[in-house]
């Protein structure tokens, strides 16, 4: 806060003084905002991967920590800085949050605590500095695994000691197998959801995954040789022994299918390869690229050779002067041919019916259209056509389809407008898991000419920008959610760096912006990034749950209640963090109450002057209204520590009006013993948590089977001797008591929920 200026002179000039004034308080505002914007406390840009923000952090850790400031007192208020800096970047979902409405949009708590120095020293991101292996996230694990190469990963966890144990030995298994098999790491610390969904519940966990085929976990000692015995076994080289009557036979048959021939002449192991010859033939057969073969010219086998020319009939073949399996790689990959070139007079009609991922060049040839040439036999089996375009020739096309710079982009068989342009990372195993996930999902990357901004049928449409982490994990997930609502609603994407005008016409201030149309309707998703999410999301716009309040309906509805109607109302801000997170929840908890309790929420943002004469003073406000309005208006506010569905419907659910009756020894013995009417009773203990959860449920279930049978409850510790003589051993008990007959039937409940089943 600055104190006020003085005056302004008559004419209209500030004085000197004034002029010094104002331009120390805006040095003074501009260094408070740049020393408390999180991107500038880490030293990372807006761009910054969770890798590359885990590694500012660690080094910034290394020299601000307050064990190495032992006397430094701002050293701990210093350090929560950055620590909290970190929690909230490396997270998608609060990361996305802080984008849009800086740190009031966050939990206060976020980075309250950190780690001992030794921890970042020692514990903290194993493998971010070894390049050989690669550390994956919920944004490209999927891709990873489904990109036909083989993968071995290790799933680990910081903390664990073992972990840190087998970290050396599996930086020389990926070094070893560098070229062979993809050797991966997942840091469970930061993607507990990944592992969770991948059920992993130990530490460390090996798995080797094979596209379409189910994980394959190691069970056996973690020494280097048994790891690489291992994972040796899942590459299946196949090396053909060659001769004088099937050699040209070979080679013909796969050169018509496009495929080459690597040979070894004189090989004196007779076909019986060591490991180091199956890596290098793994290696080369592990791209589908060519075959390998062997023939033996040694002894009077090398007669024969000499006798017959084999060698100068294979004259138009390369001859490789190495035996080092990347020389040999490398040499491969320089004389295949370049993908095949389309132009503006093929390009229309070659998309029309196939599908294809194209490459688009500007002219230049570098490492990575070098590695492009592979694509082809790794989507061969997809039936996915591979080809480049050169925009620096026909920059006309480009220009038509917004491409600016180099990328690659999957045509899905419906023409030109029907396309998606891949933004993940330019690594072949991201590439070919985008391709084939692309052309099974129906996600569109929107033009101008193809917005839909009046269009009849609901769009989804990500607003988004490349260099943005969080946008680019989000993807993914929005095109397994396409294929769960494929007929029922599109998806598009809309590239904010490219369609200014477009992002600005809707007032997109952070990215990702998931945005629903609906015809004249715009509905923002602010949930979680993930599939599930938002799928969700859009059951709920098609079915709401929650009835959207304002005052008038609030007093009509909520304050005007008729007997007998419950309400719970969420008051809530659209830049309120823990309300953002709530939103999905809120909406899952009002489909698990649904007939029993009406569910609201008021935006106190756009309705600020009646929330405050309700006495809201902070958000998210939960309160519970019940079903007989007093005078006063009395109502109940949720102060639970946690905010998922199920502990708020066990909330909501405690306030109804109970329906079953307390039993004693005597109303036991005269009403369910001995009197005339159907029972169902609840055995407790006060003291028992799965008694006290269990009680909402068991009112649910007296509800449902009102008027044909009578609920009742027995403190069994108030009356343990009438418990004994009933056999109850354990709380809490649900029995049935049928007035016709003597059999006593009783159930129990495998999980808390509200469906239940009683069985005479």
């Amino acid at each position: 806060m600055f104190c006020g200026l003085e005056p302004r002179a008559p004419s209209g000039h500030r004085s000197l003084p004034q002029m010094k004034l104002l331009l120390v308080g805006w040095l003074l505002a501009s260094v408070w905002a740049e020393a408390q914007d999180y991107y500038n406390l880490l030293g990372v840009g807006r761009e910054a991967t969770v890798r590359e923000i885990r590694q500012a952090f660690k080094k910034l850790a290394l020299t601000m920590h307050p064990d190495k400031k032992p006397n430094d007192k701002s050293a701990h208020d210093a350090f929560l800085k950055i620590n909290r800096a970190y929690e909230v970047l490396k997270d998608e979902d609060l990361r996305k949050k802080y984008d849009k409405y800086g740190e009031k949009g966050l939990d206060e708590q976020q980075g309250g605590r950190y780690e001992s120095w030794n921890y970042y020293r020692y514990d903290f991101g194993i493998y971010d500095e070894d390049l050989e292996i690669i550390t994956l996230d919920r944004g490209d694990f999927d891709a990873a695994v489904n990109s036909g190469e083989i993968w071995f990963i290790n799933f680990y966890f910081p903390r664990c000691s073992h972990c840190h144990q087998l970290a050396p030995t599996w930086r020389e298994v990926a070094k070893e197998m560098d070229g062979v098999i993809r050797i991966g790491a997942v840091n469970c610390g930061d993607n507990g959801h990944l592992c969770r969904s991948k059920g992993i519940n130990s530490y460390p966990s090996l798995y080797v995954y094979r596209a379409g085929q189910k994980p394959e976990k190691y069970f056996g000692d973690r020494s280097k040789d048994s790891l690489l015995q291992f994972s040796m076994h899942f590459i299946t080289t196949t090396v053909t022994e060659l001769w004088q009557g099937n050699v040209f036979t070979e080679i013909e048959q796969a050169f018509s299918s496009g495929v080459g021939w690597l040979i070894t002449f004189c090989s004196e192991t007779g076909g019986k390869t060591d490991r180091q010859t199956d890596r290098q033939t793994g290696l080369i057969l592990g791209t589908g690229l060519v075959r390998v073969g062997w023939m033996d010219c040694s002894s009077k086998a090398a007669l024969h050779c000499k006798e017959t020319g084999t060698k100068q009939k294979l004259k138009y073949g390369v001859w490789l002067q190495t035996l080092d399996s990347r020389e040999i790689y490398n040499q491969i990959i320089n004389h295949l041919p370049d993908l095949p070139l389309l132009t503006k007079d093929t390009f229309q009609s070659q998309l029309a019916h196939h599908r294809w991922l194209v490459s688009f060049t500007f002219g230049e040839k570098n490492t990575a259209s070098n590695e492009h040439k592979k694509l082809k036999a790794m989507l061969r089996n997809d039936h996915i056509q591979v080809g480049r375009l050169d925009c620096m020739v026909d920059a006309e096309l480009c220009l038509s389809l917004y491409i600016q710079k180099s990328c690659l982009a999957v045509f899905k068989g419906m023409g030109v407008s029907d396309f998606e342009v891949h933004h993940g990372k330019n690594v072949l195993y991201n590439i070919v898991g985008f391709a084939r996930e692309s052309v099974s999902a129906h996600v569109t990357t929107l033009l101008p000419d193809n917005f839909p901004s009046d269009r009849k049928e609901p769009w989804l449409v990500d607003f988004f920008t490349p260099w943005c982490p969080p946008c680019r994990a989000l993807l993914p997930e929005l095109r397994k959610a396409s294929i769960q609502l494929a007929g029922q609603m599109r998806f598009g994407t809309l590239d904010c760096t490219i369609h200014h005008h477009l992002c600005s016409m809707y007032k997109i201030q952070a990215y990702p912006t998931t945005v629903i149309f609906n015809r004249s309707s715009l509905h923002e998703y602010e949930g979680q990034h993930s599939a599930d999410g938002i799928l969700e999301f859009i059951q709920d716009l098609a079915s709401p749950s929650v009835s959207v309040l304002d005052p008038e309906s609030f007093q009509r509805r909520v304050k005007g209640r008729a007997g007998g109607e419950i309400w719970a109302v969420d008051f809530y801000a659209p830049w309120c963090g823990p309300c953002q997170a709530l939103l999905p929840e809120w909406r899952r908890m009002a489909r698990l109450v649904a007939g029993q309790v009406m569910v609201g929420s008021m935006d106190c943002q756009k309705h600020q002057s009646f929330c405050r004469s309700q006495g809201v003073r902070a958000y998210p406000e939960i309160r519970l209204y019940p079903s007989q309005p007093s005078p006063a208006d009395t109502y109940m506010t949720y102060s639970g520590w946690n905010r998922d569905a199920q502990s708020l419907r066990m909330w909501t659910l405690s306030a109804l009006p109970r329906v079953s009756v307390d039993l004693s020894p005597e109303s036991f013995r005269d009403l369910v013993l001995l009197g005339p009417d159907h029972w169902v009773l609840d055995f407790y203990a006060p003291w028992c948590g799965p008694c006290q959860h269990f009680a909402p449920e068991f009112e649910v279930l007296a509800r449902m089977v009102k008027g044909e049978v009578r609920s009742g409850k027995l403190d069994c510790q108030a009356h343990q001797q009438t418990c004994q003589s009933a056999g109850i051993t354990a709380y809490p008990t649900v029995r049935f008591y049928p007035h016709l007959g003597t059999r006593r039937v009783r159930f129990y409940m495998p999980k808390i929920n509200n469906n239940f089943s009683v069985s005479l």
